[in-house]
């Protein structure tokens, strides 16, 4: 999509709410993150999150402007994270065969979260999402080669699909097998292999 159809570029700090539930109004631009992460998420009446996706560089989100159809999520900057927005109605032919794409693959990384939500116990989903964050802006190598991941329990918590409490104890599980290390609010792979195998484990 050529920048010169970009509307305006919004900056947005970690935690920060951009896209609230609800039906969008008629000016409401569709959204495609230039830096940072976004995680769009569902909130029960319990105050209970679950991640549904998380959105990276160059991916779209807040495609119902596009129909006025009523969101049902919320959409959360998880680091500093810059958005470029467009206006729906002047998209082209290629740049809705780009958005296609892109929902696409949206669509996939939801059905795979849902799979692993009925198929693998706790400790794969959480090897599955370690991976998947590692690959994010969330993670960092340090000198030694290491990846270290910068969340809290409970975003890992939602990450998943459990609570903070549950996912406190299979973290230090896997510490003590040698998978990570967990200091506070940050996470270190060190057996990524390890890890991978166990994401890809069904029950």
């Amino acid at each position: 999509m050529t920048k010169t159809r970009i509307t305006d570029t919004q900056t947005f700090a970690p935690g920060e709410v951009i896209l609230y539930p609800g039906v969008p109004g008629p000016k409401e631009p569709l959204m495609r993150v230039r830096e940072g992460l976004v995680r769009i998420q569902n909130v029960d009446d319990d105050g209970n999150t679950l991640t549904l996706r998380f959105v990276r560089p160059g991916e779209f989100f807040g495609e119902e402007a596009l129909v006025g159809a009523e969101r049902r999520y919320f959409a959360e900057a998880v680091t500093q994270t810059a958005i470029d927005t467009y206006d729906p109605k002047n998209l082209g032919l290629e740049e809705f065969r780009e958005l296609t794409v892109h929902m696409i693959g949206a669509l996939n990384q939801t059905y795979r979260r849902i799979e692993r939500l009925v198929s693998q116990r706790l400790k794969n989903r959480i090897a599955a999402a370690l991976i998947e964050f590692s690959d994010t802006a969330v993670a960092e190598k340090t000198p030694e080669g290491q990846t270290v991941i910068r969340l809290t329990h409970d975003e890992l918590a939602a990450a998943v699909g459990s609570v903070r409490e549950t996912v406190t104890k299979v973290v230090g599980e896997l510490f003590r097998e040698g998978y990570i290390r967990s200091g506070y609010g940050k996470i270190t792979i060190l057996d990524r292999k390890g890890l991978e195998a166990l994401a890809k484990v069904r029950e």
